[in-house]
This record gives C-alpha cells, structure tokens and sequence, in this order.
C-alpha cells in the first residue's frame, strides 16, 4: 500500500511539473510575463529594458495592442519618434477605441508640426468623448498652433470647465495665455493649479518659470525654494533655482545650488550631473572638464557622463584620452549608439571622414532614426567636402529631432553660406524656441531679416538678443554691424567695444574697430587696437590674422610674416593665417617657401580645396607645371566647379599643348562660373585660338580685354587674334599696346619681331 501510495504521489508531482511546463510555454502567459516585466522596469524609469520586453510581447503575439502603446510610450521617452508613431499607429489600427492611444498619437503629429492631422486626432477622440479632457487639450495646443488663438483659449476653457478640480488643466490654460500675451490671466491660472496640489512639483516649477519670464526673480526664487521643501529628492527644483540666479548673472550662488543638488543627491544621475551641465552652458569650460572628469572616476558605468566627459575632450583635442574613455563605453555595450557615434567623432578628429562615413552608415543600418548619427554623419559629409549629403543629413536629424540644436545651428550655417533667407529663418525660429535665452537664434533670424531688407525686424531681434543674454558679446557685436552698415560708426564703436569687453577673444568685434579704424584712414590706431588686444588674449590666432593683414597694408613684409607664422602655430586648421604666410614668403622672392607652407596647410587640412590651389600656383611659378596640374585637378577632385580652378588648370593645359578638348571644356565651364572675370575669358578665347576657332578667339578676347584693360597678356593674345584674322593694323595697336602696359613683358621679344615683320608690309 506504502509503494502504491509513493507511486501516485510521483505520478502527482510529475503531472503537476507537467502542467507547469505547459503554462509556461502557453503564448498568452509568456506574453503577459514579459509585458508585466516591462511595465516594471518602466515605473523604475528603465526604459529601454522595457522596451525590449515589450517588444517581447509583440513578437509573441504581434496583435497585443497594450503592449504596442507601452512600446510607444518607450520610444517617446528615449526620443525616438518615428518609432513611437509606427507603433502609435499599430495600436490604434489594433484597437481603434483606445482614446489614450488616438490623443497621444495626436501629441506626435503636434509635436512634428503636423497641427491639421493633430487637430484631426482631437476631433476623432471628441466625438466619441466629448468630454476628455487629454483630447481638449490636443485641440487647444493644435489651434494655438494654427494661429486660431481665441479658438484655442476657449477650448481650454472648456476642459477647465469639465473638471475644476484637474491642476494640469490650469497650468495648460496659463501657457496658452502666456502665448497670447494675457499675463494677469496666465499667473492666475498658474496660482491656481497650485492652490488645487500645494505639493505638484509640475505646478509649482509652472509657476516659478512664469515669474522667471516675468523678471520676479524674488518670487521666482520663493516658489523653487517651495518646490525643494516639498520635494527635496526631486532636482528638477534645484536646476530651475540656480538657472535663475544665473539668469541674473549670480552664477556664485547657481554653483551653489547645484554642489548641495549632488551632495543631496549623490546617486540621481539627474542630479549629480546638473553642476558639470552648468559649467558648460555658462562657458566655463575648464571646470565643466575637470566635473565631468570626477563624475567619470565616480560613476563609471554613467555612461551618459561618459560620453560627455569623451566629447569634451575630443573639444579639447584630447583625442588620445577621449578614444580611451568611448573605449570603456564600447567595453560596456559594444552596440552602444552614443559610443559608436563617438567613434566616428574621434576619426572626424584625426581628420579620417571616410572612417567616420563607414561608421556612421552601419549604424544607422540598424538604427535608422538615431538622430545623434544623422548629425554626424552630416559633420564627416562636410569635412569630405560633400555639402549637398551634409545637408540633407542635418535636415534628417532634425525631421527626427527637432530639439537637435547643433542640428539647427550647422542648417543655419548651410543657409548663411548659400544666402538662403527662407531655410535661414527656419533654423533661426527653431533655436528660438529651443533656446530662448541664447543670442544666437536672434541673430540669425536678424540677418535672415537683412537679407530680405527688413532693417527694423532686424534690428529689433538683434535688442532681444542682447536682453536675452546681456552678458554675451554676440548680440552686442551683430548690432555693432548693423549700426556700422546704417553709418551711425559712433554707435558702432561703442557696441563693439561692449562686446570686445565682454568676451576678449571675440573677433567679429575687432574686425569692426579695425574696419572703423582703417574707414577713417586711421591705420596706425587700427594696428594699436589690434597689438592691444592681442596683449588681453594673447593665444587668439584671428587677431595675429589682422595683425598681419594690417602690417601688409603698411607694406611691413617680414613683420606681417611673423604675425603670420604665430597664427599658424596658434591654429593649424588656420586657413587665412597659412595664406597669408605664403604671401608674405612669395612676396620676398621665396616661392619655394611659399610652397612648403601651402604643403603643410594640406597636411593639417587635407579636405580643404584651398591650399591646394595656392600650393598648384606656387609649383607652376617654380617651373613645376605638372605638379600643379595634379594639385589643380586634386582641387576640382574636392570642389568639382570652382571656377578659379577649372580656369587655371585650362590654361596649363593650353600652355603646355596638353588635351585642348579638355582645356576648352574647362575654360567654358569657368567662363560661366566667372562671366564677369577677365581672366576667364582670356583662357576661353586662347582656347579658341589654340583650336584654329579665330573668329571666336578674337571675340571672347575683345570681352577680355574690356574687362581687363591694363593687362598685357590679354593684349598680346588679343594681337594674335587680330593677326589671324587678317586685321594687320589692330594687331598692330594691340602689340604695341602689350609694351606700353609693361616694356618688360615675359614675350616682349616676340612682341617686337612681331611688329617688325608688321612694319615692313
């Protein structure tokens, strides 16, 4: 009996066991496992842990709806919107009644400026929900958004109305009014949310940021102060408190704040990283380095402060120390996209772009919405000199995230450089609104202005940029500019002044004292401005520039080469000090000099066409014609349709009876680049010649010879011409004109058999 009693006791325990395998294995259990896995590491703010269990759950069961929306949720919180919509849009096809998924995908349309689809989504929800509230407030934001600003005070209104008791509606209902510049009615607002949750963080910061906008820096201080007393483990308070001092250029007491924010909280990331955020966003950037050095030894698995700590570093040009800190974020996720970006970064640093490309394209095979590797892939597009891709990169970047400053910074740069108003005040009206307290926005949107001859826009925007950050010297010196171009140069003065005291190293403000210097003809006091200001800031490699510049004016050779030569060693990637060098060396008689400078220039700047057009003009002077024809089509190689070039290496090729299909494509292609220049109708029209084309010779060079009329090449080619076609007397004149421009004309021995044989018939 015992053994049977054993025996069913076995047969029990293993079909238990059996039952258990099998709840196991059954879909619907395995998927609920992982999604309230991931349910869990998101309450604990892990979010891409969550996501993967929830992808988890949709690979189990590709219909789940929930876990679609908690997938979205997580890519909203790791700002990875492309793949928050994809998935925004599954749950709702899945489940056309979920109202939180429909308003929430409403959210992304508003947030990627999609405002009619956004107010679309309000709608739908509306109409099966009158009275939800999250939907009211997505069509309130959509009509603000369109402008339609009563419309949206009023819907606002209605979902205040629908619950009283709800605080976030009052706070919703303060930044619309704020929008519509109705401050008495935003403060109310704000205060009232407050009054309904005395202990909302969210409410309570809602208010300190009004008075912070207002100016009531007392007031604005008293409610942070609150929102630490109520919530001393939340930072969010302590960040807003010292922004505020240092609003006001308190940046002792912001320090302050934020050393007691990481002694408070050691062990919140959000916390013990404020102070090194600080020190960069104020400049300082000696002591952001040696903050976020600390925070590296203390926090190694951080990999967010490592990642800073490396870009720092790599600013720095520290590029050695910065490979070995991205190497222990690879050690740690050998897929990690920040440090396979980082990467990349460090072979844009050791000038390898076609390292960095190949980098940056495998990664965003995998990740094709990682913003971060758009950018940078759109900073090695630029060093390789292919603009175009830069760009479209950038725009990539900032489709996916338009929070992207350093996106919004490098389009507005593309639009500068292409005189682009429009893509200008794009980028501008984005870094606006990314950074109202920065100056840079404003200036930009100034110059988009100017380019559009909006003089008092302009100028307005350029005050707010100085309000905005009264302590930087860039709106100081834009308007500086400005006041220059209105001729109101006392005005100017003094805005350049400011600025040049502000910040010792800004260069644009003594550009514009030297240029008002030399406009009053005034060049002695333009060299003591700019020998004074290099004794402030001696390690400024653009001052030894001017300062070079100026002692050529005065035709002071040998010490305008020692300026440059101390701009070279100062700056390596100093283009214009490199040039000026050469000059400087061919000006006294040295071209080979000049030539190796130009070679070093390549060496430190290999993707810049520049060098390698001078360097092609001082190996041609030196009797080096095919060398130069290399470096020229090395140029073209890097810039294919620069004129300069394209002209140039025609005429070597013309000179030197080299391929005349080849050098009349080219000249032709200059002539259009440059069809105002001298020169490129003169290598067109000896193209024609050295092609037996006379007729079109003899007109290109009578252009020539109008644009260019004390040239004595043109002349002479010009002569030929006129010989060729038979008209023995203009030929004549324009030889005999050849001498009188210059007796001592390289073929001047030509010239004069040429007259001679003229003569006798």
């Amino acid at each position: 009996m015992q053994n049977r009693s054993r025996l069913s006791l076995f047969f029990i325990l293993a079909t238990l066991a059996g039952l258990v395998v099998a709840c196991t294995r059954d879909p619907n259990v395995r998927k609920q496992e992982f999604f309230q896995s991931g349910t869990r590491f998101y309450a604990k703010g892990e979010y891409r842990e969550a996501l993967i269990q929830f992808a988890n759950a949709v690979r189990i069961d590709p219909k789940f709806e929930q876990a679609h929306y908690e997938l979205a949720q997580c890519d909203m919180k790791m700002g990875q919107w492309r793949a928050a919509y994809e998935e925004l849009s599954r749950a709702v096809q899945l489940q056309p009644a979920d109202l939180k998924a429909q308003t929430d995908l409403g959210g992304l349309y508003l947030l990627a400026r999609q405002f009619k689809k956004a107010q679309a989504q309000a709608q739908l929800v509306l109409a099966k929900d009158p009275k939800n509230i999250d939907a009211m407030t997505l069509m309130a934001n959509s009509e603000a958004a369109l402008s339609d600003i009563d419309g949206s005070l009023s819907e606002m209104q209605r979902a205040v109305q629908a619950d009283p008791a709800r605080g976030q509606s009052y706070m919703d209902l303060g930044i619309l009014q704020l929008d519509a510049k109705q401050v008495n009615g935003a403060e109310e607002s704000f205060k009232k949310a407050v009054e309904l949750d005395p202990k909302s963080v969210p409410a309570i910061m809602a208010l300190g940021r009004f008075y912070v906008q207002e100016r009531r820096w007392s007031e604005a201080e008293q409610e942070f102060q609150r929102g630490m007393s109520v919530a001393p483990k939340n930072p969010a308070p302590r960040s807003a408190l010292a922004a505020a001092y240092a609003y006001q250029g308190n940046l002792s007491q912001a320090e302050q704040v934020l050393e007691d924010a990481k002694k408070a909280m050691p062990d919140d990331p959000n916390a013990y990283r404020m102070l090194a955020l600080f020190y960069l966003s104020t400049g300082q950037a000696d002591k952001a380095l040696a903050e976020f050095s600390s925070l590296a030894k203390d926090h190694p698995k951080d990999i967010v402060v490592l990642r800073s700590y490396a870009q720092l570093l790599i600013q720095r040009n520290r590029v050695d120390e910065a490979a070995k800190v991205d190497g222990e974020i690879l050690k740690q996720d050998p897929k990690d996209s920040g440090g396979l970006v980082l990467e990349a970064e460090l072979d844009e640093a050791h000038q390898n772009s076609g390292s960095a490309i190949t980098t940056l394209q495998g990664l965003l095979q995998g990740d094709p919405d990682n913003a971060t590797a758009h950018y940078f892939l759109g900073v090695a597009f630029a060093m390789s000199g292919q603009s175009d891709r830069a760009e479209g990169e950038w725009r990539q970047a900032v489709r996916l995230q338009p929070t992207m400053v350093d996106a919004q910074r490098q389009l507005a740069k593309v639009a500068v450089q292409k005189n682009d108003a429009d893509l200008l005040a794009q980028s501008a009206a984005q870094l606006i609104r990314l950074e109202p307290s920065s100056p840079e926005g404003y200036v930009y949107q100034a110059q988009a202005e100017l380019g559009r001859k909006e003089v008092a826009a302009a100028e307005t925007d350029l005050k707010k940029a100085i309000q905005a950050a009264p302590r930087s010297s860039l709106g100081y010196t834009a308007l500086g500019r400005l006041r220059q171009a209105q001729k109101k140069d006392a005005e100017a003065q003094k805005l350049y002044e400011q600025a040049i005291k502000l910040n010792p190293n800004d260069a644009g403000a003594l550009e514009g004292i030297v240029s008002l210097d030399l406009a009053a003809n005034k060049t002695e006091l333009a060299l003591q401005d700019v020998q004074g200001q290099i004794a402030k800031a001696p390690n400024n490699g653009a001052y030894y520039v001017m300062l070079a510049q100026l002692y050529f004016r005065n035709h002071n050779v040998a010490q305008g080469e020692d300026a440059a030569e101390k701009a070279v060693q100062l700056n390596k990637q100093n283009i214009a000090a490199y040039l000026l060098l050469g000059e400087a060396q061919t000006a006294q008689g040295s071209s080979a000099s000049a030539a190796a400078t130009y070679q070093q220039a390549i060496q430190a700047n290999p993707k810049n066409y520049i060098p390698y057009f001078y360097l092609a003009e001082a190996e041609d002077t030196l009797g080096n014609w095919q060398k130069a024809q290399t470096l020229y089509q090395q140029v073209l190689q890097l810039q294919p349709d620069w004129g300069p070039a394209q002209n140039n290496l025609a005429y070597l090729l013309i000179e030197h009876k080299q391929d005349l299909n080849v050098a009349l494509s080219l000249a032709q292609s200059a002539r259009r680049a440059m069809p105002q220049a001298a020169g490129t109708a003169d290598t067109l029209g000896c193209a024609y010649y050295q092609k037996g084309l006379y007729q079109l010779a003899l007109d290109t060079l009578q252009e020539a010879a109008k644009e260019g009329p004390k040239d004595p090449t043109i002349h002479y080619h010009l002569a030929l011409a006129y010989q060729q076609v038979g008209d023995r007397q203009l030929a004549k004149t324009e030889f005999e004109r050849t001498l009188t421009l210059d007796p001592n004309f390289k073929d001047a021995s030509q010239v004069r058999q040429a007259l001679a044989q003229l003569s006798k018939s």
